[in-house]
This record gives C-alpha cells, sequence and structure tokens, in this order.
C-alpha cells in the first residue's frame, strides 16, 4: 500500500468549515479594525472624563440603579465645577432656561446642577408672578436686571417663555401680548447672543401617564404636597391646550442663535444625566488648574483656652449621638 500523502484533498465538509473560519477571522478583524479607529476619534472633554454612559445598572421597573446614577452624576459634577472655574477665570456669561410642563422634573434636575458648585457663579432666578407695577413694564424688562455679569451663569427655573405657555393658555395675557412676544422673543435672545451670552434653553418633556402619576404622589406624600400650585390641577384639565402652546413656542422661538432642546424626562434620573452631559459638551471650557494649597499651623501668639470659655454657653441639645 502506498503511503497517504500529509496533504490530503479536502471533503467538502471540511471545505465548508474551512470558509467558515476564515469569514469568521475576517469578521473578527474587521472589528478590530473598526475598534481602532473609534479609538482614533478625538473625545469630548466630558467622553474622557465620564466613561460607562449608555450602559447603566437599571431595576427590575427599567430605571436607572441609584448607584449607577449617583456614580455617574458625582462625574458630571466634577466638570460642572471645573466649568464655573473656567467661567470665572474667563468671564464668560452663560443663561441656561428650564421649561417644560408642571412636574417635569425641572427642580430636580437644577438642583443636580447645583448642589456641588457656589450660588455666586452659579444663580438660580424663579421670579413669583408679576406685581401690578411689573405689569405695566415692557415685558422682558424685569427678567433682564437677572442676566448674568461676567464670570456668572444664570439658571431660569421659568422664564420670559411663561407668555408662551401658562399666561397665554390661562388667560393671563391678551392675545395681542401673545403674538407679540412670539414675535419679538427671537430678536431679544439675538441681542443676548450678539452680545456675547451663550444661551442654553431646555424644553423637559413629560408623557401624560408619569405627569399623572407625579402629580398623585405630591397629593398623597407629605414630603411633596409644597410642590402643588394652584396652576397644577388646571394644566391637567387643560393638557392638549399646552400642548399646542408648546408646538407654537417652538415653532417661532427655535433658531439658529438660540435652538431648543427637547429632554424625555419621564425618568428623571436619566434626563438628569443626559441634560447635564449634553450643557457640558456645549461649552468649550478647560479644566483650569488650582494653586497648590498649603494648610498653614496655628499661631500660639495670644492663646488661651477658648473652649472654657463658651462652656456654659446655650448649647443645641444633642439628642442625636
Amino acid at each position: 500500500m502506498s503511503k497517504k500523502s500529509d496533504k490530503q484533498k479536502a471533503s467538502p465538509k471540511d471545505d465548508g468549515k474551512k470558509k467558515h473560519d476564515d469569514g469568521k477571522k475576517k469578521k473578527n478583524a474587521a472589528l478590530k479594525i473598526s475598534e481602532k479607529d473609534a479609538l482614533k476619534q478625538p473625545q469630548t472633554k466630558v467622553q474622557k472624563e465620564v466613561e460607562g454612559n449608555g450602559h447603566l445598572a437599571k431595576t427590575d421597573d427599567g430605571r436607572l440603579n441609584r448607584k449607577e446614577y449617583e456614580g455617574e452624576l458625582k462625574k458630571l459634577q466634577t466638570e460642572l465645577c471645573h466649568l464655573q472655574e473656567w467661567v470665572k477665570a474667563t468671564g464668560e456669561r452663560v443663561v441656561i432656561i428650564f421649561e417644560g410642563r408642571d412636574a417635569a422634573g425641572k427642580g430636580g434636575t437644577i438642583k443636580a446642577i447645583t448642589e456641588r458648585v457656589s450660588p455666586r457663579v452659579f444663580r438660580l432666578v424663579a421670579l413669583p408672578a408679576p406685581s401690578d407695577r411689573e405689569k405695566t413694564q415692557l415685558y422682558v424688562q424685569r427678567f433682564v436686571p437677572h442676566l448674568p455679569a461676567a464670570g456668572e451663569i444664570v439658571i431660569f427655573d421659568r422664564s420670559w417663555y411663561n407668555r408662551a405657555g401658562v399666561e397665554h393658555v390661562m388667560g393671563f395675557c391678551t392675545d395681542e401680548q401673545y403674538k407679540k412676544f412670539l414675535e419679538l422673543c427671537p430678536m431679544f435672545e439675538k441681542t443676548m447672543v450678539d452680545n456675547g451670552i451663550r444661551l442654553f434653553k431646555f424644553w423637559l418633556e413629560v408623557s401624560n401617564e408619569e405627569q399623572e402619576r407625579r402629580f398623585e404622589a405630591r397629593i398623597e406624600d407629605p414630603l411633596r404636597q409644597w410642590k402643588l400650585s394652584n396652576m397644577d390641577l388646571p394644566s391637567r384639565e387643560k393638557w392638549y391646550q399646552y400642548s399646542k402652546a408648546r408646538d407654537t413656542m417652538l415653532e417661532c422661538t427655535d433658531s439658529e442663535h438660540a435652538p431648543w432642546y427637547l429632554v424625555d424626562s419621564n425618568d428623571k434620573k436619566r434626563a438628569r444625566l443626559n441634560l447635564i452631559s449634553h450643557l457640558l459638551s456645549a461649552i468649550p471650557y478647560k479644566k483650569i488648574e488650582r494653586k497648590k494649597v498649603k494648610l498653614p499651623d496655628r499661631s500660639e501668639k495670644d492663646k488661651y483656652d477658648d473652649s472654657k470659655k463658651i462652656k456654659n454657653r446655650k448649647w443645641v441639645p444633642q439628642k442625636f449621638k
């Protein structure tokens, strides 16, 4: 018998397996190339500092896991601190407007932005209803004094867009005043932008079902009842009127110089992370290096027992030890 050749002819089955393996190798090679190309793409500051967005752990109902949320929020709040220092150092002026239906999550989002930064830099403006005197002024007049000076970021919790929403729907302004506002508002905002103010407008959109759930929670929970206002219940009844007012507002005031950004706020945690991440990516800030701080030693000059001096003063009882 002749010896079998080391290189035997492959069977059709073996040939098919070889083709499959070759195809798999090519696919893996292509994936490696695409991953390398992706790594070459320049990352934004937020992408560099805040890793892992979009792949966060969820609870059983699909909402974000609290631990994951707080970890991501801390990264974003660190970036907000860097933004704050940059704004102070460069004299930038920023205006951030928050609008949306009642119970859309504006307050919680604003708190997430401001809780780790200085109120002297991040100023919150939430004006009450206009006084009788203010009603006789130019409509935007009462908002102008609150616009930022150099090194400030002003957050409007509701703004001049009250006229396009609640004032129009609830009949607090005339049709003529409403139409005039929609006509002049883009020009007012262009004046701001042309004078160097960075203007950001966010509309938080909540569904009918989620708004109803949040209102029910406010009614039942004593810790949330303070959030209920005189306008909340009528706003539920006038859902579609508010929807039409929103649509008209966006149509008339969404401009290249001052665009609207809509935020899905049915999941509050996701909404906060998405909004803050977008805000940071839209401002070309840089991390400002701070001088290294050395804590000085306590001077022994004029030393005395300063604790003994106040020992017999009125102290708050320590009920919690």
